[in-house]
Order: C-alpha cells, then structure tokens, then sequence
C-alpha cells in the first residue's frame, strides 16, 4: 500500500540522530539523511505493514492518551533498509539499521 506524497510535516522530528552504520548505508547509496527524514515527517512511513501504518497514523493524532513511537522503513538503492524511529514524546528521530533496534 503506498502513502500519498506529502510535503508538509505532520509531526515534530525533535532532535534528529544518525547511527554510524545508518550513515553509512546512506553514504553508500548516496542519499543525503535530510531526504529519509523529510519522508518520515510527512507520512511516507515506507515498506511498513498495514498495522504499522494504522499505529502511526494514530500516534501522530494530537490526543496524548495515544501518543507512542512513529516508526517509518525504507530500502535503500542497493537493498540496505533503515528504520527512522520518533520518540512518542517527538523529543528525538533516529536514523538507524534493523540490527541497532
């Protein structure tokens, strides 16, 4: 199931974070971290399961009762997948692989 592109953010990223290896899977694929945080931040929540999208739509919904973690997935162009994770308080997104979660 693909998200509609959208270009306003929907929540707030807090402060932003890279892995070592997250950067450098990034470096490898020539993608600049900006361009995986812009997705998350606006809804482009990636290769997640129609549950996962659910949760996130959810915890992006300004009732604190369900505020929790806004976790997005990509692949990158060689294969290499990252996770983008934001607090459930939005106080900091890293960037990370699935073997650092």
């Amino acid at each position: 199931m693909s998200t509609p592109t959208r270009t306003q953010p929907r929540f707030a990223l807090g402060q932003c974070r890279a892995t070592f290896a997250a950067m450098q899977a990034l470096k490898e694929n020539d993608t600049h971290s900006i361009v995986i945080l812009k997705r998350h931040e606006c809804g482009d929540w990636g290769d997640l399961t129609d549950e996962d999208r659910q949760l996130n739509e959810t915890a992006i919904q300004p009732d604190p009762e369900k505020c929790s973690r806004i976790l997005s997935h990509y692949r990158l162009e060689d294969g290499q997948r990252l996770y983008v994770i934001t607090e459930w308080d939005r106080s900091e997104t890293t960037i990370l692989l699935p073997s650092e979660y």
